[in-house]
């Protein structure tokens, strides 16, 4: 070891997310991807490496990557591994190697925000606060290697740790642009969202989040906005998925892909690799838990017990747990429906891909019933019950935009269908009458009679508490408007959806 190795140990300050990095006292900087970072960590020495940190995302990661890097310049090296399948599905450690071999240009984030656009297939920004000139100068200071597996990537670092290097600048910080939400009053917890699409669905979701959520501290180095136990309803997402055009989804379909194979194939165990939702399904319990409901329901339909678990009880100290911990499926009226319950879900970024994947493991339930038995049954909703529905802090600004953007568009496209019923509203002999219909044949199950439309309101949103927020609103209206026309008496004529009007002489 040369006499630069030998006088220094160097510390590395890590400005953003401190608490996700191992931190040594070397001049490489280890990017695991979806590679557990404790992995690498424990075939090293603190002093054959800068740091060791996982980069799950190339458009939410990669930019707090770059500026703790230009905020420890004695980081001279950098080995990102990029070895699983979850991490090409991902790409990360792709998009980050795409920085230092190719470049970026000036560009926009996918909600307009100006950016740094890394030159690569898989999009990824920088922000457009670093100026070009230190971007570059980093791109030239750092030398890096691929790896493709763990053991690669160990050698690279030791190589790496036999040639000390001067630090090539200064540490270096600049602004960062903060975005400080407004908060209305609101429940905390049990919400309902609904929508015929998954696209439409987690649109209202980052609304509701994004307009009442509880701002708190989380445990990686940040801040999220969160509604506890949420409840999301999609009712018609097609056997296709709907993607919309232009797409504003966070996930594309070649995403999906890969995707969906993570929650219905089974995965080989692999030493530092994170579990997937399929190989929990498949394999870790012994059992082929997807199976097992399949052949359950063949067997008893009308079962309530087709559930699977993801959760182990070993998890609470095995250091990393599934978000996605119980399925439930159930077959009522010939519709099959699934359940899935989230213990923590990124409702901006993950959410998406979630209800995707879980839709197609509906589907592939569904297919494999109709295929070995005499039920050929109607895809019933989709639910996702998420105890922590959350969006982080890095994540608020496009939440807006996409909001701005969408919600008013989706608000306009009402559905007057309400599961609570119809009223028809009259005035007859000086008093309002309230007939309650079912949504389907119409029948009258319900009438009401009185004076005062709030004396009804009342009546009817203690009978009715599940009625459409829009819909309680107009009988209000409605009924506001038989009142006043009952109180005129003769002078005014009371018609259903049409303004008053004079009483005709007679």
């Amino acid at each position: 070891m040369t006499a630069i190795g030998k006088a220094k140990k160097f510390e590395y300050n890590a400005l953003y997310k401190p608490n996700q990095l191992i931190c040594g006292r070397g001049q490489t900087a280890m990017i695991t991807g979806w590679t557990v970072k404790q992995a690498i960590a424990k075939q090293l020495d603190p002093h054959e490496y800068a740091v060791i940190g996982q980069l799950y995302s190339p458009t939410r990661g990669i930019s707090l990557l770059i500026r703790n890097l230009l905020a420890n310049p004695h980081v001279r090296y950098l080995v990102a591994l990029n070895a699983t399948k979850e991490d090409r599905n991902a790409g990360g450690c792709q998009c980050l190697i795409d920085f230092f071999r190719n470049g970026f240009t000036k560009g926009k984030t996918d909600t307009g925000r100006d950016c740094w656009t890394i030159n690569s297939p898989i999009p990824g920004y920088i922000d457009i606060e670093i100026p070009v000139q230190v971007l570059e100068q980093l791109r030239s200071a750092i030398k890096w290697k691929e790896a493709s597996n763990i053991a690669e990537a160990i050698s690279e670092a030791k190589n790496f740790a036999s040639k000390p290097a001067e630090p090539w600048s200064k540490p270096l910080e600049f602004p960062m642009a903060t975005v400080t939400p407004t908060v209305l009053p609101g429940p905390r917890y049990g919400h309902r969202i609904e929508g015929k699409t998954i696209a439409e669905t987690w649109v209202k979701i980052i609304h509701r989040i994004k307009t009442t959520g509880t701002i708190r501290p989380t445990g990686y180095d940040g801040k999220w906005q969160e509604l506890i136990d949420l409840m999301a309803v999609v009712t018609d997402e097609p056997p296709e998925f709907y993607f919309p055009d232009p797409n504003y989804l966070p996930i594309d379909r070649e995403f999906l892909k890969e995707y969906v194979s993570q929650i219905l194939d089974d995965a080989p165990y692999a030493e530092g690799v994170k579990y997937t939702y399929g190989q929990r399904l498949r394999s870790w319990f012994g059992k082929d838990q997807v199976e097992q409901v399949i052949e359950k329901l063949i067997g008893e339909i009308d079962a309530a017990s087709g559930v699977m678990s993801l959760w182990d009880v070993r998890d609470h100290d095995m250091g990393g747990s599934p978000c996605l911990n119980h399925i439930w499926v159930r077959v009522v009226e010939n519709e099959l429906s699934l359940t899935a319950v989230f213990r923590s879900n990124d409702m901006f970024s993950a959410w998406p891909a979630n209800a995707m994947g879980l839709r197609a493991l509906q589907q592939h339930i569904r297919n494999a019933i109709a295929k070995r038995s005499e039920y050929d049954l109607k895809m019933g909703p989709l639910m996702t019950l998420s105890q922590s529905a959350h969006i982080y802090d890095d994540t608020w600004d496009n939440a807006d935009k996409l909001i701005k953007s969408q919600y008013a568009k989706i608000c306009q496209q009402r559905d007057y269908a309400d599961e609570s019923g119809n009223f028809a509203i009259s005035v007859k002999e000086g008093e309002i009458i309230v007939e309650h219909t079912t949504p389907g044949s119409g029948e009258v199950v319900n009438c009401y009679c009185g004076f005062s439309a709030g004396q009804l309101s009342r009546q009817i949103a203690a009978d009715c508490p599940t009625l459409q927020v829009e819909h309680a609103l107009y009988l209000g209206s409605e009924l506001q408007k038989a009142e006043v026309a009952r109180l005129m008496k003769n002078d005014r004529l009371y018609e259903q959806d049409k303004p008053l009007k004079k009483t005709p002489n007679l």
